[in-house]
């Protein structure tokens, strides 16, 4: 395992920390943390698959510590999802592996794509927000789980910012999960792939470990407020944030590629 150094100055750990507590606030009521906080990686200069590690090792705190959070609030129950985060866990690593031989430029036109549709979908689904766990699902729990599931955690693995969105939509389409519920069942999801993923940039050598412990920090603070905020905030404000995120992030996304240079 080979150790990358980098060399950061107090305003960028500053910047880095700030971001990660937004993010991680962010991240546990609606999806969506990794894409503040890969472009700020990205910016200050870190390579890109390193900034994909160091994402991943930043993002586990925010997602272990969420993931805590609804547990120990009994929203979603251990044994509701342990066979769906082993799922994601294989999906995660497999991705993981995959990117290491890929050129991530690749990926560049998937994250406008995904981020169009979540907000076409939520935008046409005014009820959405009302939908009951006991409403009949659209897809099969073993289907869910040895499909979809696994799908994402790929995607997370070779990429993931976006990924807590996904497993939440995917609850809501897939199982007629309620939005709330969706995004809980999300957290422990996510910090599935994210530790999968964690570990093979581990094992390449691709993380930047101080930038990386600073952001933990924030992290944790961010989703500590966000999961206390999960259960409180009204399902049609979940809604809009996650709109609003999503379209906020397709738009700094598109700019950070130079495809919004003619404004």
């Amino acid at each position: 395992m080979e150790l990358i150094s980098f060399s950061f100055s107090f305003d960028l750990l500053v910047f880095l920390f700030l971001i990660a507590v937004f993010a991680g606030f962010i991240d546990t009521l609606a999806g969506g943390g990794g894409l503040i906080t890969m472009p700020a990686l990205l910016l200050s200069g870190v390579p890109p698959l390193a900034a994909l590690g160091t994402n991943k090792l930043q993002g586990s705190m925010g997602t272990a510590t969420a993931t805590y959070m609804v547990i120990k609030k009994k929203k979603v129950s251990w044994g509701d999802v342990k066979y769906l985060m082993l799922s994601a866990f294989i999906g995660s690593a497999i991705g993981s592996i995959a990117v290491q031989f890929v050129n991530t430029e690749v990926l560049s036109f998937v994250i406008p794509v995904v981020l169009v549709l979540i907000t076409v979908y939520f935008m046409l689904s005014p009820l959405l927000s009302k939908i009951q766990k006991t409403q009949k699902t659209h897809l099969s729990y073993k289907k869910y789980r040895n499909f979809i599931v696994p799908s994402i955690g790929g995607y997370d693995g070779m990429f993931g910012p976006g990924t807590g969105s996904f497993f939440a939509l995917a609850g809501v389409a897939c199982r007629g999960h309620g939005l709330i519920l969706s995004t809980a069942f999300a957290k422990p999801l996510n910090f599935s792939t994210n530790i999968a993923s964690l570990i093979v940039f581990i094992i390449a050598g691709q993380i930047a470990w101080f930038a990386g412990i600073v952001m933990m920090l924030g992290q944790v603070i961010g989703a500590w407020l966000g999961a206390h905020y999960l259960f409180k905030i009204n399902p049609s404000y979940l809604r809009g944030i996650v709109i609003l995120m999503c379209i906020g992030m397709l738009l700094k996304y598109c700019h950070s590629m130079g495809w919004l240079s003619f404004f």
